[in-house]
């Protein structure tokens, strides 16, 4: 039970802002809106009330599935709210390269720059098509004298709304052995 609060066109700057789509969260900001992508899904799914499913794996064993009737999605969502770029302390710390790919979908690649070394998003790539977000992948660290964590953090939209969600990661606390973790869940 304790695994399961673990999920509690290439340029070289930021791209000028897409217009945004019915149901698409406002963009503020240079980078890509997490904060606001969250706060609209958390509303939406408070409204719907739909359960998860949940795998969890601790330190390479075997997967654990839970069914959550009921979920809180200001605190299910909330590890994910680390990787929101968009704030004034990281403008001009990542590269932004934009590819426009068949079908209409747009790939916005973030990538931290270096000399910014206390941020801790080192990658965000969103893949969107008609303005939606469709898929969300992150990687995040954290380093220093007594703790290193990496975390990659993945969100999965259909039409504008969560289908599944994952992360999985590295804790290592100094005198302590290593922490692996994955957990994946599907809204149902």
């Amino acid at each position: 039970m304790a695994a399961l609060a673990l999920l509690g066109g290439c340029t070289d700057g930021p791209t000028p802002a897409e217009p945004a789509a019915p149901g698409a969260p406002h963009r503020s900001g240079p980078y890509f809106n997490m904060r606001g992508l969250l706060d609209a899904q958390v509303r939406q799914l408070t409204a719907r009330r739909p359960g998860v499913e949940k795998q969890v794996s601790l330190r390479g064993g075997a997967p654990e599935v839970v069914r959550v009737p009921q979920v809180k999605w200001a605190d299910e969502l909330q590890i994910f709210y680390q990787a929101d770029i968009n704030k004034a302390a990281l403008r001009g710390a990542y590269a932004v390269d934009s590819v426009n790919l068949p079908g209409g979908v747009m790939r916005h690649i973030y990538r931290l720059l270096p000399g910014h070394d206390n941020a801790p998003v080192l990658r965000l790539d969103v893949l969107s098509a008609r303005g939606l977000p469709q898929d969300i992948q992150a990687t995040l660290r954290q380093n220093n004298a007594l703790f290193f964590g990496r975390k990659d953090l993945r969100l999965h939209l259909q039409d504008g709304l969560l289908s599944q969600y994952s992360a999985s990661g590295v804790q290592k606390l100094v005198l302590f052995d290593s922490l692996r973790y994955r957990t994946a869940a599907r809204v149902l």
